[in-house]
């Protein structure tokens, strides 16, 4: 895992990488979450081809449970990717809802991301 460090409007933003999935169960996005947020960071850039496809498979209600503790420690999350291919409309709801809000977003991309997460 590496992290990307973008400072943008007085914002600290971590922008995790990686050429494998880091994010397998719930644990694994909480122990992400709880890393930078104690490492100051503001707001996180994490990648769809980094999180298990169960994630968004809502059933499975491990993106539940990871946004909830992102919202509750108000750790600002952006999610970077492609969802076009996702073919559930309630996951295409659900990112609809939350690109309304500050909390959680899923973007195109990072400068998109960035742009969000900095404001």
């Amino acid at each position: 895992m590496n992290v990307q460090v973008h400072e943008q409007n007085g914002s600290t933003i971590a922008e995790v990488t990686s050429d494998e999935v880091l994010i397998h169960t719930t644990d694994d996005g909480l122990q992400i979450m709880a890393d930078l947020y104690y490492q100051g960071y503001d707001a996180v850039v994490l990648h769809e081809r980094n999180i298990t496809p169960h994630f968004f498979d809502l059933k499975t209600g491990i993106a539940g449970e990871i946004l909830q503790k992102f919202t509750t420690y108000r750790v600002r999350l952006a999610i970077v990717g492609d969802f076009s291919g996702y073919e559930s409309q309630s996951l295409r709801d659900f990112i609809f809802e939350s690109n309304k809000g500050k909390q959680v977003n899923f973007l195109p991309s990072v400068e998109e991301a960035l742009g969000r997460l900095s404001r």
